[in-house]
């Protein structure tokens, strides 16, 4: 497998599973596979951080508001990656009660990642809901 597959293999089990799992109100996977060296910054549908304690923050309330996540996948429209860095935009379908209401919405996505230690991390998300 090339960096590129494995890259692409990461996104879609470890990270995906990550994204399922703060949709389903726990925040530790996702915070798992997210950088711990600044800088790193989220420009979020609910929620902006700058800094990894605002991350932190961040993801504990996003997880205390979601619950049930029945459903998530993540299209791929362009990832490209660069040596230790890498990129990827794509659309998140979630199915999630949030705040207790049963919801279903789609996500826009642009991610950033660094290769730290020879694995990936997260250091910026920019995600917005499609109305």
């Amino acid at each position: 497998m090339n960096d590129r597959e494995e890259f692409l293999t990461w996104v879609y089990t470890s990270l995906a599973e990550a994204e399922r799992a703060q949709f389903n109100g726990d925040d530790r996977p996702r915070r798992a596979i997210w950088s711990r060296e600044e800088p790193v910054s989220v420009l979020g549908a609910w929620r902006n951080a700058t800094n990894r304690d605002e991350l932190v923050e961040a993801f504990e309330v996003l997880a205390s508001s979601f619950s049930d996540c029945t459903g998530y996948s993540f299209d791929l429209i362009a990832f490209d990656m660069n040596g230790d860095m890498a990129y990827t935009v794509g659309y998140e379908r979630i199915s999630a009660s949030m705040d207790g209401q049963p919801r279903t919405f789609t996500l826009r996505a642009t991610q950033v990642y660094r290769r730290e230690g020879g694995e990936w991390r997260v250091a910026h998300r920019h995600a917005d809901a499609i109305p």
